[in-house]
């Protein structure tokens, strides 16, 4: 038998370590929670994805009665962004939350793993990695790429 660690390495940062491009993006993120629709969870989650054009494309989480037939926030930016802008790739992806309270959540929040396989393969389309902060409400979590989020992800297809 053969045993191996899986290391993933997470900066945790203050809004001041962050660079002009990723301040941008964590605010986009934080604004595009305002136009989740939630009416059953109460918990608001926005994505902000930059594209290699200059663009940045924004989804929020859209939820259903008839569950699971809502979205999450980061299928919905990053089907968008294939959708409209197919030419382009992924740099970078922000995701923000607010909590049933409605303040932003203290701890960021990392995305499910339906949406961490959908990232991954946008990842993959890039074809090199694409940095992810995840957004807390005093901290963000940047990780170097979607890969660090799903480690031994299915990738043979």
């Amino acid at each position: 038998m053969k045993k191996f660690d899986i290391t993933v390495t997470v900066e945790a940062l203050a809004a001041s370590d962050l660079s002009d491009s990723e301040s941008r993006l964590v605010d986009l993120a934080r604004q595009a929670t305002y136009r989740s629709y939630a009416p059953y969870s109460h918990f608001c989650v926005g994505a902000a994805i930059l594209l290699d054009n200059g663009e940045v494309v924004t989804g929020a989480n859209q939820e259903n009665v008839a569950y699971p037939s809502g979205t999450c926030a980061e299928r919905s930016a990053c089907y968008y962004a294939g959708a409209t802008y197919p030419d382009a790739r992924f740099v970078a992806i922000a995701i923000a939350s607010r909590g049933t309270d409605g303040e932003p959540t203290t701890q960021p929040c990392a995305p499910c793993g339906a949406c961490r396989q959908a990232l991954l393969e946008y990842e993959m389309r890039a074809g090199h990695d694409v940095a992810v902060l995840l957004v807390g409400s005093d901290t963000v979590y940047r990780l170097p790429s979607v890969k660090a989020l799903l480690p031994l992800a299915f990738t043979e297809f």
